[in-house]
């Protein structure tokens, strides 16, 4: 299966570049134009908004039964087309085929998995006297405006539109700009198992522009965004207009805590490959390494050694174990970081640098003695750095693990028992990793606490938030 030409999915039909604005495609390992990608106009935005208005009064009163079916069909297309499909994403994305194929794979359980929970959207029935009854159910929201970011380009699709369809409701997803064909895939195996016409549009453009429009829009009543946190805030401000409901998959900063007697093999095996995985580009990538004073200087030093002999190069080469950055910005963004942290003091044990190739790689980077004052150590860097400092106490670690405004992930080794209670309590995360860097799954939420947003994705707490609760009294 070649890079397909871009285009969207409006009311049925695919949408190309012509006569619209575009902008190129590039492939983050090369820097080579791919394809060209189509902005959506205002009559496109309209045409988008009427469709899933028609889609949901459809597709609402489709038995959920039949909305899983069409959900298990997708999910076993995809599955079918692992390698092919695979290519394409690694192609516009960079990361390893490898993790694409994993990628899929979830996307594909994610897919499947909400089509088999919509059908257990069960309301209750309240006691009351003879002759009389309350009744509680569960009915899908509405259509919904969904915002996919480019680090995960096959599985932030199938979440939001998964979850969407499952329920009951129409959506509009704007995949985005660098990574578009992902989502075109996801889309196609929708179609062709059967998902009628108005229940899904694909729509690309500017995404200030986009956003603006659509939830302006009486026809949308939710938003799902994942993505940073300033825009976050900025489309909450849009939703809030008109009251929309919202979940928002917003910015992280994640917190690791190495205590002296945690299995350091294990915590170096699972933290360098999680650390390094897409690039570092993941909302949950463990990046604040803080480190308990005996075992301080043999982490730094093993994690730095296996950093620096990680394989970096294009995703789609044999042996590879790190692609390059998704695009030039985060290049900028790592050079900064990473200067301001060396002349605030901190120590490069490897890495620091851009790779003299063509495409956007990085060296995967280790900071340590980072001081608190760094920008590293509270700004987000989206990319292969890990910043590394010693704590004394419990309450010190906990005190830095908890000190930024974001909660997204959070992850901590120790063999004690008891520490391992009170830091799976202490920290102030949406997700906790104890021994484990493995946190998501489709049967397990996925969100956070403070500024990294709010409501999750997956398991039940991702189909409740495209769900509205009524209640009915009879007499």
């Amino acid at each position: 299966m070649d890079y397909p030409q871009i285009a969207m999915y409006i009311d049925g039909e695919w949408v190309g570049a012509e006569g619209r604005d575009s902008q190129p495609v590039l492939n983050p390992a090369t820097g080579e134009q791919i394809a060209v990608l189509p902005h959506a106009g205002q009559a496109d935005l309209e045409r988008a908004l009427e469709s899933a208005r028609r889609g949901f009064l459809l597709w609402r009163a489709t038995p959920a039964q039949e909305r899983a079916v069409v959900l298990r069909r997708a999910a076993d297309w995809l599955r079918a087309r692992v390698d092919d499909v695979a290519r394409i994403a690694t192609t516009e994305q960079g990361k390893p085929l490898a993790e694409t194929r994993i990628e899929l794979m979830a996307a594909a359980d994610c897919l499947e998995w909400y089509g088999e929970e919509g059908r257990r959207a069960y309301g209750r029935v309240l006691p009351r006297p003879p002759g009389s009854r309350t009744l509680v159910v569960k009915e899908p929201i509405g259509p919904v405006a969904a915002f996919a970011p480019w680090n995960f380009p096959l599985g932030n699709p199938a979440r939001k539109l998964g979850a969407a369809i499952g329920a009951g409701c129409s959506v509009i997803l704007k995949p985005p700009e660098e990574a578009p064909a992902s989502a075109m895939m996801v889309a196609r195996a929708l179609i062709e198992s059967g998902l009628p016409v108005g229940v899904m549009n694909i729509v690309y453009g500017v995404p200030d522009t986009i956003s603006r429009y659509l939830l302006r829009s009486p026809v949308i009543r939710k938003l799902s965004f994942t993505g940073s946190t300033a825009v976050g805030k900025h489309l909450m401000n849009l939703a809030s207009e008109r009251g929309i409901r919202t979940t928002m998959e917003l910015g992280g900063h994640a917190p690791v805590l190495v205590f002296d007697d945690a299995d350091i093999e294990q915590a170096l095996s699972l933290t360098v490959a999680s650390k390094y995985r897409n690039a570092g580009q993941v909302c949950v990538s463990p990046t604040r390494f803080y480190i308990q004073e005996g075992v301080y200087e043999r982490f730094v030093a093993e994690f730095s050694r296996r950093a620096s002999a990680l394989q970096v190069g294009n995703g789609l080469h044999e042996g590879t174990r790190m692609g390059p950055m998704a695009h030039p910005r985060r290049l900028g963004a790592m050079e900064s970081l990473i200067a301001d942290a060396r002349a605030a003091g901190a120590k490069l044990e490897t890495g620091g640098e851009q790779i003299d190739r063509a495409g956007y790689f990085w060296q995967p980077t280790v900071l340590s003695d980072v001081p608190i004052h760094a920008r590293v150590m509270s700004e987000e860097p989206f990319g292969p750095v890990a910043v590394m400092s010693p704590f004394k106490t419990f309450d010190e670690a906990i005190e830095q693990a908890n000190r930024l405004p974001f909660g997204l992930a959070a992850y901590a080794f120790s063999t004690s028992a008891k520490q391992v209670m009170m830091v799976g309590d202490a920290l102030e995360a949406g997700m906790i990793g104890i021994n484990t860097t493995m946190i998501g799954a489709v049967d397990a939420p996925f969100g956070g606490v403070k500024e990294s947003g709010h409501g999750s994705e997956n398991a039940i707490e991702g189909l409740e938030a495209c769900l509205v609760t009524k209640q009915i009294s009879q007499a």
